[in-house]
């Protein structure tokens, strides 16, 4: 992308967006187009090509998405497929329909299978049961990536999909209920300090293995991938398989290749906060996929690589989350 393009960064309030928007301005990008909920909401079709036709953003990065961690998800499914496939829906057409050069869609490794291989590589698409509970979520990511792959051969275009691990870091939710795992255990162990409580409880067993990225590290490899070289970037476009008679959907993996068990990261999270207690687990609660761990052979292969370690990032998450709670 040459400095000047105008990009346009779809929920640059959020997680991931706003990590983007940081990277982009630190390597000199100037001309970045954003729109708040309130000044464009992208559940509106009509709007949201009535924003194209005028901004003309040349690239797209696709991070707006309804999200939530497991309370959220099984609270209100009907909220997670529907808002999310309209979203997509709405900015994919409309960057097809304008002209949009490169777009690149976010997803989440939910979409993976519940029983995928291990690590999950990005042809374990559409191989198994999703975990029911964040179907919903899910099957509107897969129907993005679909949605993708059929502009790409149907149109031409370059739209790519690049599915992270779990994401955490700088601007992220901290609600006690609706929140992720690494943000819902800074929240819970903060407070469990401030209390001066001698054990703080987490749900489920604390077997399940799950890897972490840092949000600044998911921004860069968006970035990265982005600004591939023709030849590179459009060998990650997906086959037509009625041509090629294989299944290679436009979608790159993005995670660090290492996980923790949940006891681990609560260990860890307890450590950087400074909580002195002790951990109880509440088994009666859910612990959903057993391991979620991403192969990310394909991103490495093209020259990158995560650099944050996850007690270097959580100590970045809770000064933000301590900040945020003043």
């Amino acid at each position: 992308m040459d400095k000047n393009a105008r990009i346009y960064i779809a929920g640059h309030r959020g997680l991931v967006g706003s990590a983007i928007v940081r990277n982009l301005e630190a390597k000199g990008y100037t001309n970045l187009v954003t729109r708040t909920h309130a000044e464009l909401d992208l559940t509106d079709a009509a709007a949201t090509d009535a924003f194209f036709a005028t901004e003309k953003p040349e690239y797209v990065f696709l991070a707006a998405a309804k999200v939530g961690g497991i309370v959220a998800n099984n609270s209100y499914p009907a909220e997670f497929i529907r808002d999310n496939l309209v979203i997509q829906t709405n900015v994919i057409h409309s960057a097809w329909k304008h002209g949009v050069t490169r777009l690149m869609f976010l997803g989440s490794s939910c979409i993976y299978p519940k029983l995928a291989p291990q690590p999950m590589r990005e042809d374990c698409l559409l191989t198994g049961p999703l975990e029911p509970t964040n179907r919903p979520y899910a099957l509107a990511k897969i129907a993005g990536i679909e949605m993708c792959w059929s502009y790409n051969r149907q149109y031409g275009t370059q739209y790519l999909a690049v599915m992270p691990t779990n994401l955490y870091g700088p601007g992220d939710n901290y609600h006690p209920e609706n929140s992720h795992v690494i943000p819902a255990l800074l929240r819970k162990f903060h407070e469990a300090k401030q209390r001066s409580d001698t054990t703080v409880t987490i749900w489920g067993t604390g077997t399940p293995r799950r890897e972490f990225l840092y949000s600044d590290d998911m921004a860069d490899a968006c970035v990265f991938l982005i600004n591939l070289p023709d030849d590179k970037y459009q060998s990650l476009l997906g086959s037509d398989e009625y041509v090629s008679g294989r299944f290679e959907p436009p979608l790159v993996n993005v995670g660090v290749g290492e996980d923790v068990t949940i006891k681990e990261l609560a260990e860890l999270v307890g450590k950087v906060v400074g909580f002195a207690g002790d951990l109880v687990f509440d088994t009666t609660k859910p612990d959903g996929t057993p391991r979620k761990l991403m192969d990310v052979t394909r991103i490495n292969s093209m020259g990158w690589k995560a650099s944050t370690s996850l007690e270097k990032g959580l100590g970045g998450a809770y000064r933000d989350f301590s900040l945020s709670f003043r």
